[in-house]
């Protein structure tokens, strides 16, 4: 299990490097195209560590900023108004993470 979580977690990263690259150079089409298997591996990453909340809350810390991220890519490259909508899941995001390091992390820094 540990083995395949660790596929998904690392695949996802140049995933979000391609997708981010694309919008800093304006490549659109793929852009656009690679928000959906960035997410999607984000989202399984929640999904196979729900069980262990330590380990889930900053993978969906991570969904919650590629998705604002997502939209915020669309805002510029179609002028759609819609930037304030990346704001909440920003938010989130960054809610969820500031829980973490509260709550879990300080423990985790302490075993080791």
């Amino acid at each position: 299990m540990r083995k395949n979580l660790l596929i998904y977690e690392n695949l996802h990263i140049p995933f979000w490097l391609v997708k981010d690259s694309c919008w800093a150079l304006q490549i659109k089409p793929l852009g656009i195209a690679m928000i959906f298997p960035t997410l999607a591996l984000s989202l399984v990453v929640v999904y196979k560590t729900k069980q262990n909340l330590a380990s889930c809350l900053p993978n969906l810390a991570i969904t919650c900023w590629i998705l604002a991220n997502s939209i915020w890519m669309c805002d510029e490259f179609f002028n759609l108004k819609m930037r304030w909508m990346s704001y909440p899941a920003f938010g989130i995001g960054l809610l969820i993470i500031c829980w973490w390091l509260i709550f879990y992390f300080p423990k985790m820094w302490r075993e080791g």
